[in-house]
């Protein structure tokens, strides 16, 4: 059964004010949200996955505010921010830091990523270990080596877009990819308008549908875990086909067991939009344990 009317969590979060920022990151406009404005609190940062953007965070990010200044970027190619020519891993990166940098945060940063926001944040947490306090990775599958794809990796998950004659026939056509079930409708309408713009005499999606064509794809996925030095953990869905047990099993053998692995019940890739307070749950237990604790893990 979908859930079409708002709760109440869901209206208190959407009710807490942010603010919107753009800064100019090697010659494209990126955008951001943020909330609170403490500088004596460490700074938080969301990163979406591939096609998504900020707001699929501005229901989320309010219940971190009691110990974080909290941000919500927009990748260049998705949201609010401009596109580039040209797409890469460590452009990517150098975003996330600048618009840290910007809104004020310190080497105490932690950052949060979703799906190929994910992979882009594995990549921050290697080439800028010295500026962060640790990385959470939200169902982001790093795969072996020898693993076997059904599909060519490199073929882009994004259909061509189509330009709709109005806003309401565009919204109708919001669909989530990969794609899953959630019955959490309302959540869905609300990421599904601030998916759209208006272009020409029509209205369309706002991520850049050639990004792939235009990405350039560097090292190894497996060898950024690898390599990575600052503090991680790894929060999945425990009915995401993309995360198998398999690959949990690879990941927690390539890292080690002071990392914590947090399965949610009930949750496909999608997690934080079809069990959203679970995962509100469980970001917060992991962070909490954090702030109270060494790191254990050295690096190999």
């Amino acid at each position: 059964m979908n859930i079409t009317e708002q709760p109440g969590w869901f209206k208190r979060s959407l009710a807490i004010p942010y603010t919107e920022h753009n800064i100019d990151v090697d010659g494209t406009p990126i955008h951001y949200l943020k909330w609170s404005d403490e500088p004596s609190k460490p700074g938080l940062v969301f990163v979406h996955g591939n096609g998504a953007h900020a707001h699929w965070w501005t229901f989320i990010a309010p219940f971190f505010m009691d110990h974080y200044q909290v941000i919500a970027i927009d990748l260049a190619g998705a949201g609010d921010s401009g596109y580039r020519s040209t797409y890469t891993t460590e452009g990517f990166a150098a975003e996330i830091i600048e618009v840290a940098d910007h809104a004020g945060f310190g080497s105490d940063t932690i950052v949060v990523g979703h799906s190929f926001g994910g992979y882009i944040t594995l990549k921050t947490g290697t080439l800028y270990n010295d500026r962060l306090a640790g990385i959470v990775l939200v169902d982001s599958a790093v795969r072996p080596p020898d693993f076997e794809w059904e599909r060519d990796p490199r073929r882009s998950p994004i259909k061509a877009k189509r330009v709709y004659n109005d806003f309401e026939s565009a919204l109708g056509r919001f669909r989530l990819m990969p794609p899953q079930d959630c019955s959490n409708q309302f959540i869905l309408d609300y990421i599904g308008r601030h998916s759209i713009k208006q272009s020409g005499e029509g209205w369309t999606w706002k991520f850049d549908d050639n990004l792939f064509q235009k990405f350039e794809f560097g090292t190894n996925i497996h060898e950024d875990l690898a390599s990575l030095k600052c503090r991680i953990g790894v929060i999945y869905g425990e009915e995401s086909y993309l995360f198998s047990q398999e690959i949990a099993d690879y990941m927690f053998q390539v890292l080690d067991q002071s990392v914590p692995f947090v399965g949610i019940p009930d949750a496909q890739h999608h997690l934080f939009l079809d069990q959203p307070l679970a995962f509100v749950s469980s970001l917060r237990t992991l962070l909490g344990e954090w702030r109270h604790s060494r790191p254990l893990r050295t690096h190999r």
